[in-house]
């Protein structure tokens, strides 16, 4: 029997998740993509995006979401999203928030665009932990409230790797701060480097379960998978090659689908719940019925997911 017989059909995509670069100021210890300062840029051009985009919205895409990596430091960041917008499409930066330039500024403001950032403890010395660059937590703490004080819609996520990290203090605090789009802190996923942390192989009991389910995502190589975690799946194919409509009506793509094991629909977050800490995930559930980052870079939204959701349905 399909797992979707009793786990509920993935929506139809509406969210692409588009991995510009794996270059990254940063190097962090949990990084699904192992980006960092030494590595590059992909080989996906500026023209292969800019195309990718144009048909984006024929495949049913109505938000597209630029990050790596990090993002804004592809060299063609600021055309792309330019060109992303022009075409109709809804735009959100994943950005660490390390350094943000006047005119980043000027488009993170703009209307049809959002911003989702990581935050990792409200204490300098172990956020940096994480990041593995001192230096980090100043900086982006005075982007985050900087976002807070232009009125961009700014998402936040926390992960928490270590005991003692504080993450959720870093989750009051934002609250504090006036974020209003926190996700609850999730644990270290064992994929990408995290893998060698926790001394496991990657798999899709380590994914939430929410892969695919109105969601893709495009490689710096051009390879189309169910969301950026998902990377060590195969691929359902290259947009250089085949159309992004093609790909998510192939048989590559609805293969991949019924690879991950999904969370039922209705179902509480654990069982029982009030065995569940408030706005924290913890790894006493299930992973794939817990929330996760993944869900947290969906957020915030122009209009309530919910509504975005049905829709597509």
């Amino acid at each position: 029997m399909s797992p979707h017989a009793t786990t509920g059909t993935p929506a139809p995509v509406w969210f692409l998740e588009c991995e510009l670069t794996n270059r990254c100021q940063l190097a962090c210890r949990h990084c699904y993509s192992r980006s960092s300062p030494t590595e590059g840029h992909g080989s996906m051009t500026r023209a292969d995006w800019e195309r990718l985009l144009s048909t984006a919205p024929a495949a049913g895409i109505r938000r597209v979401q630029f990050i790596g990596g990090e993002a804004t430091m592809y060299p063609d960041f600021l055309p792309l999203a330019d060109h992303a917008l022009s075409v109709g499409l809804e735009l959100q930066v994943f950005t660490n928030l390390y350094r943000v330039t006047a005119v980043q500024w000027e488009l993170f403001s703009r209307p049809k665009v959002t911003v989702a950032t990581s935050y990792y403890s409200d204490q300098a010395d172990l956020h940096d932990k994480v990041t593995g660059r001192p230096g980090s937590h100043q900086r982006t703490r005075a982007a985050i409230v900087a976002a807070l004080e232009r009125g961009i819609p700014l998402k936040v996520a926390i992960v928490e790797l270590f005991d003692g990290q504080r993450a959720g203090e870093a989750h009051a605090e934002m609250a504090a701060l006036g974020v209003t789009r926190l996700a609850p802190v999730d644990r270290m996923r064992g994929i990408g480097r995290a893998t060698e942390e926790m001394g496991i192989e990657a798999d899709v009991n380590e994914l939430c379960g929410r892969c695919g389910d109105g969601r893709a995502a495009v490689s710096w190589d051009g390879e189309v998978r169910l969301c950026v975690m998902s990377r060590f799946l195969p691929s359902a194919g290259n947009i250089r090659d085949i159309d992004l409509r093609d790909i998510l009506a192939g048989p590559a793509w609805h293969d991949l689908l019924t690879q991950v094991p999904r969370p039922r629909r209705g179902d509480p977050p654990c069982e029982p719940v009030n065995e569940c800490p408030p706005a924290y995930d913890g790894d006493d559930c299930p992973p794939a019925y817990t929330e996760c980052e993944g869900n947290a870079l969906i957020l915030p939204t122009i209009r309530p997911v919910r509504h975005l959701r049905a829709d597509s349905r």
